[in-house]
C-alpha cells in the first residue's frame, strides 16, 4: 500500500475504535444505545478492505461487525452515533439499529442493505456481482468493467444456508466475488470448530473448483495489506471468485450484553497481545510512516473529530413516530439505489381496458407466457430464471421457448437453492434489474423464508433510500389430477403476514396477464401466486388482454351481481363458490379479490353493507387463514349492517393428503359452500 493508503487505513482504526469506545463508557452506561457490537480487534482487517474497495459500482454486503469498513466506504462518524442511538439523522432514520448498514455509493462501493440475519448478507452479493456482468456483456455498459462484490461475515456465518449457496453460484457461474471471512475463533460463544471441521473454512475449500484461497493474520498490517490486495485484484482482473481468511481477535464479548466469561485469562491475554490498533502503530513506526509524534497527533484529531461527531448526535432530533408507516411500499418518493426508477428506467404505463387481439381464448399459464415473453422484450433488464425455466421451460410450461429467444444470461436455470435464486434476486434488483425468479412449488419456498421476508422490509429500513422489486412467481393450491403435502400447499396467508410484499392471486388467465403485467412494471417486491389447478383448465381461459394490459394491485372484481349474500373468495375457490350460488339459487354476490395485499377491503365493505350477509371461502388453512382478516375487518367496520354471522370455509388445519378422495374431503368443494350459503340464507 502507498504510504497515504497507510494513513488512511490508520485514521480509520482510530475512528472506529473511538466510536465503540464512546458507546460502550458514555452512551451505553446512559442508556442512550441498547445495541451495542463492538468491532474491536477487526479494524485492521477491514481498514485496509476500504482501501481497495473504491469502485463507484463496487457492492458491499456486511454484517453487525462491519462499521470500520462502512467507515471507510464514507459513512461519517455523525451517522454512526446517530444510528446507534437512533436518531433521524441515522441511516435508516432510527429504524434499525446502528450496526445494521445501508449506504449509497459515496465515491466507493455501495454498502447493499444488511440483514441482522447471520449469513444473509452472501446471496444478495452474489446477486450483485451476476448483474455486474450482466451490465457489461448483455447491457453493454463500461461503467461497470471492474467492478466486484464483496461479503464479509465471521467465522460462525460460514455455517448457514446463504454461505453455501452463494459459494455455488460465484463458483459454478466464475463470477467477481470475495468472500472476506472475519476469523476470531467465537459466534457468541460457540468455538469456529463448530462452525467448520478444524475450525478453518479457508482450509477445507482449498481443493473447491474455481474459487482461489487466500489466508492469513488479520492482525499483522504487513500480511493483511498483501493478501487483501493480492485477493481483490485476482477478483477484478481474473473475474473469478476468491475467499480471504483471516484471522482476527474479539476484544470484547459478543455484544455489550456479553461479558465473554467463556474466556480464559490466557486467551484474553493472548488476544491483547495480537490488538491490531497496537501492532498498526507499531508497524507504522517502524515504517518511518507514521512516528510517534504523528500517530499521537492522529488520535488526537480522531478524539476531536468524534467529540464533535457526538455532539452533533446528541443534539440531532429523534424522529417523527408517525413517520415510521411511511416507505413500507413505493409512495412516489424515489429510491437513491434498486429498482427500475433508480436506474433511470421508465416503462410504458399499463392500461385498463382488455384490448385483446383477437378472441382467441388462452389459457392461464400460456397468458403467464406471454406476458413474461412481452415484458422481456419491452424491458432488457428484465431476467427470468428459477430451477428448470431454462431448456425444460419450467415444470409448468410458463417459461417455455423463452430461453431459446433470450439466450441464457437473460432466462436461465440456477442451482436447486431457493435461499439462492431469492437472495441473488435482492442483489439483482439492488444492481437495477428485474429479476423475476420462479420457486416451483410454495412448498419449496421454506428455504427462502429468510430472504423473502429481508427483502419485503429493505425500502422501510433504509428509510426509502433503498428498494428491490422483486416478482417472485409461485405456482401453488392442489393439481387437478392429486393432491400432497409438499406441492398442494396454498399458504398465502403466510406471505400475507410479510410486510412490504404485494401478493397476487388471479383465478383467470385476463386476470393473471393484467397482474402479471402491473408487477412487471411497478415498484415494489411482488409474490404471483398460481394456482395449479386453474392454469391449463378451461374454466380460467379468457380472451389474451393485450400487451399493456394492466389490473392495480387492490382492486377486487365482483364477478356475479346480487342483493341477498355476498361470497368473498380467490383462486381456484371462486370457482366452486360460483357453482354454489348456481345449487342454491338465490341472487348472491361473487367477488373475486384478485390481490392479498393489497385487498379490496372498500368494494367488500360495499357489497355487505348492500347484502347484509357474507361468507368467505379459500383453500389455505383455517387457523389464521386469510379469510379471518377479511371477516373481523367486516365486523369492526361493517357490523351494524349484517343480518347474519360472517361465515367462513377453508380447509382444516391439516396438510393436503395424496389420496384424492381425501383431498376432496378437506376442499371447500362447491357442496360444502352450497351448505354454508343456504345457512347464511336461512339464518
Amino acid at each position: 500500500m502507498t504510504r497515504e493508503q497507510w494513513i488512511a487505513t490508520a485514521r480509520l482504526v482510530l475512528l472506529s475504535r473511538k466510536i465503540d469506545e464512546v458507546e460502550e463508557t458514555e452512551l451505553l452506561p446512559k442508556k442512550l444505545v441498547t445495541y451495542q457490537f463492538s468491532a474491536k480487534g477487526h479494524e485492521l482487517a477491514q481498514a485496509v478492505l476500504a482501501q481497495f474497495i473504491t469502485h463507484p459500482k463496487d457492492g458491499a454486503t456486511v454484517y453487525y461487525r462491519s462499521r470500520p469498513f462502512v467507515l471507510g466506504m464514507g459513512l461519517t462518524a455523525r451517522e454512526a452515533l446517530a444510528g446507534s442511538m437512533a436518531r433521524a439523522t441515522g441511516r435508516s432514520g432510527g429504524r434499525d439499529i446502528g450496526v445494521v448498514h445501508n449506504l449509497p455509493s459515496r465515491g466507493k462501493a455501495t454498502v447493499l442493505p444488511t440483514s441482522g440475519d447471520v449469513g444473509a448478507q452472501y446471496t444478495p452479493a452474489a446477486g450483485w456481482a451476476q448483474a455486474i456482468e450482466y451490465h457489461r456483456t448483455v447491457l453493454q455498459d463500461s461503467a461497470w468493467d471492474g467492478a466486484l462484490a464483496v461479503a464479509l461475515g465471521g467465522d460462525g456465518s460460514v455455517a448457514t444456508n446463504g454461505f453455501w449457496a452463494a459459494l455455488t453460484i460465484v463458483t459454478t457461474l466464475s463470477l467477481p466475488y470475495l468472500f472476506f471471512i472475519e476469523d476470531n475463533r467465537y459466534g457468541i460463544s460457540v468455538p469456529s470448530t463448530l462452525q467448520t471441521p478444524g475450525g478453518n473454512i479457508a482450509e477445507n475449500l482449498r481443493s473447491f473448483r474455481n474459487l482461489k484461497i487466500f489466508d492469513g493474520d488479520g492482525t499483522d498490517p504487513q500480511q493483511t495489506a498483501a493478501l487483501v490486495e493480492a485477493a481483490v485484484q485476482y477478483v477484478r482482473q481474473q473475474r473469478k471468485p476468491a475467499l480471504l481468511h483471516l484471522q482476527v481477535v474479539r476484544l470484547c464479548g459478543h455484544s455489550a450484553a456479553d461479558t465473554a466469561a467463556y474466556k480464559s485469562e490466557e486467551e484474553r491475554q493472548w488476544e491483547q497481545e495480537r490488538d491490531p490498533v497496537q501492532r498498526l502503530r507499531a508497524f507504522l513506526q517502524k515504517r518511518r510512516i507514521l512516528s510517534k509524534r504523528k500517530w499521537e497527533a492522529l488520535e488526537r484529531e480522531v478524539k476531536a473529530e468524534v467529540a464533535t461527531a457526538l455532539q452533533q448526535a446528541l443534539a440531532d432530533p429523534e424522529p417523527e413516530p408517525a413517520a415510521v408507516r411511511k416507505h413500507i411500499f413505493f409512495d412516489g418518493t424515489l429510491p437513491k439505489v434498486g429498482g427500475l426508477k433508480a436506474a433511470g428506467v421508465s416503462l410504458p404505463p399499463t392500461v385498463e381496458q382488455p384490448s385483446p387481439s383477437s378472441r382467441r381464448r388462452v389459457n392461464m399459464v400460456e397468458a403467464i407466457r406471454q406476458v413474461l415473453d412481452e415484458e422481456l422484450q419491452l424491458n432488457p433488464r428484465m431476467l427470468v430464471f428459477g430451477e428448470d425455466v431454462g431448456v425444460k421451460g419450467g415444470v409448468h410450461g410458463a417459461t417455455l421457448d423463452l430461453q431459446l429467444k433470450y439466450g441464457v444470461e437473460r432466462v436461465f436455470d440456477t442451482s436447486l437453492s431457493e435461499e439462492g435464486i431469492v437472495g441473488r434476486a435482492v442483489g439483482m434488483a439492488l444492481a437495477g434489474l428485474l429479476p423475476v425468479p420462479e420457486i416451483q412449488f410454495r412448498k419449496y419456498a421454506d428455504p427462502a423464508t429468510e430472504q423473502i421476508d429481508d427483502c419485503g422490509t429493505i425500502r422501510w429500513r433504509t428509510n426509502g433510500d433503498f428498494a428491490a422489486p422483486v416478482v417472485l412467481r409461485i405456482p401453488v393450491g392442489y393439481s387437478r389430477a392429486t393432491g400432497d403435502p409438499w406441492h398442494s400447499v396454498s399458504g398465502e396467508a403466510f406471505f400475507a403476514h410479510l410486510i412490504g410484499w404485494k401478493i397476487a392471486y388471479p383465478s383467470n388467465a385476463e386476470d393473471a396477464a393484467g397482474l402479471l403485467r402491473s408487477a412487471l412494471r411497478g415498484d415494489d417486491p411482488v409474490i404471483f401466486l398460481e394456482h395449479r389447478a386453474l392454469l391449463d383448465a378451461a374454466k380460467a381461459r379468457r380472451p389474451y388482454p393485450g400487451p399493456h394490459y394492466g389490473i392495480p394491485f387492490g382492486k377486487a372484481a365482483i364477478v356475479r351481481s346480487g342483493t341477498q349474500a355476498t361470497i368473498v373468495s380467490w383462486g381456484d375457490t371462486l370457482y366452486a363458490a360460483l357453482e354454489a350460488v348456481e345449487m342454491v339459487g338465490a341472487d348472491v354476490e361473487v367477488i373475486d379479490l384478485r390481490t392479498i395485499v393489497p385487498w379490496d377491503q372498500s368494494l367488500v365493505l360495499e357489497s355487505v353493507r348492500k347484502t347484509n350477509r357474507c361468507l368467505i371461502a379459500h383453500e389455505d388453512t383455517w387457523t389464521v387463514g386469510f379469510g379471518a382478516e377479511i371477516a373481523a375487518t367486516i365486523v369492526q367496520q361493517a357490523f351494524a349492517f349484517l343480518d347474519a354471522p360472517v361465515e367462513r370455509l377453508a380447509v382444516p388445519d391439516c396438510p393436503i393428503p395424496y389420496n384424492r378422495r381425501s383431498m376432496e374431503y378437506l376442499l371447500p368443494t362447491a357442496e360444502k359452500i352450497a351448505r354454508a350459503l343456504q345457512k347464511l340464507l336461512q339464518f
